[in-house]
């Protein structure tokens, strides 16, 4: 066990709390969240734990109760420092558009660290799912901090892949117990062995990888892009699914999000030959479809397809797929039949509203064409060879 020792959670939210602050907790260290939502931070500190509800089909629910965690308010600057100086480790999970929020308040913390305790390393875990995110963590540091901080000597920018699924939780269990969660018994944390600058924390949990640029596709483009097909796919053959199971339960769409997967992985095995083997990946992948397919997590459609601008862009899961396939001489023909589904994705939460930045993007981007949503939403560069054939060969089928 960890006693005694501290870990710092940026992000409350469903996999700061569902994964990170579980593992961390269940292993013995004291939890502290830090979050932009005041109303969040009172009730954990209120009721100093929460309770996640584990789901699989077969089997009765499981209730795992975490306790003596509290947190912060995102704007208590001083209190923040103070803790990350003390911290044994530090975790993020507030999402890519958040990341240059927090990392000011990263770097004050870390300033202060090193004028306190001049030569104490820490380890900050990164659970955001973003490709190179240590590189651009690292850059954006650089700027903030002092020139003489010696960042590459005290703080390991621990890239990870997340493969936990964590659904939103209907409104009306949500007023009876505004922290609790639901979630799938999947629960490995798959980590970069490299980055460390400690030894590498205890947790069971925990796997440390020596590729994390593998596993980081692997995630993106087989299990991100799976899912999100099935949403896509799901959406455009019934909009009146709900649940992410529901389309599997055809045939024709269960073979066709397999189909996918395994032409991304195709992909994947071409470019990591030494990390990522096929038959490694079949299993994994037949894995996953068994996953999707957890009626009890009742995980929907909505949250799985949402948020298209960030899921179309070029490092991001269909985009990203069709262009390691191209690099790598692999077709990629049903990637692309899955781009132009998200394109009709029109999903809406339990209140019928669409996810709002999917909002604008309806309205303002797609009556513009593909041409413009490749160049100015999936940012494609078309002085880059891979780039600009995907980019050509993506508008001749979409107007197949």
């Amino acid at each position: 066990m960890n006693k005694n020792k501290k870990m710092i959670q940026f992000g409350a939210g469903r996999i700061g709390r569902a994964f990170l602050g579980q593992l961390f907790s269940l292993s013995g260290y004291e939890v502290v969240f830090v979050d932009i939502n005041q109303a969040l931070v009172n009730k954990i500190n209120k009721q100093r734990g929460y309770y996640i509800i584990v789901k699989q089909n077969g089997a009765p629910d499981k209730t795992i109760q975490i306790r003596d965690v509290r947190a912060i308010e995102a704007s208590n600057v001083e209190l923040i420092r103070k803790e990350i100086v003390e911290a044994d480790i530090i975790c993020t999970a507030v999402g890519k558009n958040a990341l240059d929020k927090i990392l000011p308040l990263i770097a004050e913390g870390l300033l202060l660290r090193w004028k306190k305790v001049r030569n104490s390393p820490v380890d900050i875990i990164i659970a955001e799912n973003v490709r190179y995110v240590s590189r651009y963590l690292r850059r954006k540091l650089k700027r903030i901090l002092p020139e003489d901080f010696p960042l590459n000597h005290l703080v390991g920018l621990v890239e990870t892949s997340i493969g936990k699924m964590v659904p939103i939780v209907p409104e009306d269990k949500i007023k009876l117990d505004p922290l609790i969660l639901f979630t799938e018994p999947y629960n490995q944390l798959i980590v970069d062995k490299k980055a460390f600058k400690n030894p590498i924390p205890y947790l069971p949990e925990l796997l440390p990888v020596k590729n994390i640029q593998a596993y980081v596709d692997r995630k993106l483009f087989i299990h991100n892009l799976g899912h999100s097909a099935t949403a896509y796919l799901g959406y455009y053959y019934r909009p009146d699914f709900k649940y992410i199971y529901e389309p599997l339960q055809n045939s024709e769409i269960y073979y066709k999000i397999r189909r996918v997967m395994f032409q991304s992985a195709q992909a994947l095995n071409q470019a990591y030959p030494d990390d990522l083997l096929m038959n490694d990946l079949k299993i994994h992948i037949e894995d996953l479809l068994t996953r999707f397919q957890n009626r009890a997590l009742q995980d929907t459609i909505y949250r799985v397809g949402c948020d298209l601008y960030r899921k179309l862009h070029k490092n991001e899961r269909i985009i990203g797929s069709i262009i390691l396939a191209e690099r790598n001489n692999i077709d990629w023909d049903e990637q692309a039949e899955i781009f132009r589904a998200a394109l009709q994705f029109r999903a809406k939460d339990e209140h019928g509203q669409l996810f709002p930045e999917d909002k604008n993007f309806i309205e303002k981007e797609l009556p513009l064409g593909i041409e413009h949503i490749l160049r100015k939403v999936s940012y494609l560069n078309l002085f880059n060879r891979t780039e600009a054939m995907v980019f050509q060969k993506l508008i001749d089928y979409s107007l197949d």
